[in-house]
């Protein structure tokens, strides 16, 4: 990266990390801009220095891994550094510089590809540009701070009992992991693929064998109707950085069967989490949930949840304009 484009990361960053923390407390400082497939993308500003800044990173992922089942096969992000009040206008360069990028890479003109920004929830000022670039809300990365004061004592679901999962359940478990990929396939996220249910099979055996796994079963007359899997912060490193609070950890799974929703079942699970990360002192849990789910906002919302950052997204990435 040429000397002047690193003065500008740096000055530009501080000025985004300012921004971010004006905009919600809970951001992060704004990481070092990381390698792209391209050269950096340069907002020219008035000055003739830049003005806002932004590096496109591709990720091929092969078949055989899980990851390929949480979205296109081929995925462009967008990583923008854009100060000021009002970014529209600096978005809507750098986007368009994103559009031509793309348009000259070979690997983006396929069907299974995905072009996609992970933008700051409260940062509203950038959101027309988003739209006019084709780019739709796709995904949500919520938060939860633990309270003040002690733990409360989780509330049971009437009926209901949560045990810890083990060994045993590897059936039930996968069970109810496989309904929540197919139901949340109906939100643009999730895709189906031809190993998804071998490799989902190979995730929970290898986490129900650890010595103290986090995944926790609702059942009802000794039926499991609701599941819910957790990272502790050993765990979560890879999410950590999106927020400035910590220890953080993530709530990776949580299920609930059609016919048992509204019963309480789902809120009790979560309650249980609480109880067990507020009892160690953990800052913040993290966790994705779909923007368009019309169930997961209000019920998120209720459990303390709020939004910290939205994935913006076009599938595939030709359909950005």
């Amino acid at each position: 990266m040429p000397w002047v484009v690193r003065e500008a990361v740096r000055d530009i960053n501080r000025a985004v990390g300012r921004r971010w923390q004006a905009i919600d407390p809970l951001l992060p400082d704004p990481a070092t801009l990381p390698a792209g497939c391209g050269e950096p993308l340069v907002v020219p500003g008035d000055n003739g220095r830049a003005a806002g800044l932004g590096v496109c990173v591709h990720q091929h992922i092969p078949p055989q891994s899980l990851n390929q089942t949480w979205g296109a096969a081929e995925r462009f992000t967008l990583v923008p550094r854009l100060p000021g009040q009002d970014v529209a206008p600096l978005a809507d360069q750098l986007l368009g510089q994103w559009r031509d990028h793309l348009a000259g890479t070979g690997a983006a003109r396929g069907p299974d590809t995905s072009a996609s920004v992970v933008w700051p929830s409260m940062d509203i000022t950038g959101v027309p540009a988003l739209l006019r670039h084709g780019l739709q809300p796709l995904t949500v990365i919520a938060a939860r701070t633990r309270p003040n004061g002690p733990p409360p004592s989780p509330r049971p679901a009437h009926g209901a009992t949560i045990r810890t999962a083990g060994p045993a359940d590897e059936e039930q478990v996968l069970d109810l992991e496989l309904r929540l990929i197919r139901y949340d396939m109906h939100f643009g996220g999730p895709v189906w693929r031809q190993a998804t249910a071998r490799l989902v099979r190979d995730e929970i055996r290898g986490s129900l064998a650890r010595q103290a796994p986090w995944t926790w079963l609702a059942e009802r007359n000794g039926r499991a109707v609701g599941l819910l899997v957790a990272q502790p912060p050993q765990d979560a490193s890879w999410i950590a950085g999106m927020t400035n609070r910590s220890p953080a950890a993530y709530l990776q799974t949580m299920f609930v069967d059609p016919q048992e929703r509204g019963t309480g079942i789902g809120a009790a699970l979560v309650r249980n989490l609480h109880a067990t990360l507020d009892g160690m002192g953990i800052a913040v849990t993290l966790l994705h949930h779909s923007q368009v789910n019309p169930l997961s906002t209000p019920f998120w919302y209720r459990m303390g949840y709020r939004p910290l950052w939205t994935s913006w997204e076009a599938r595939p990435a030709s359909a950005l304009r």
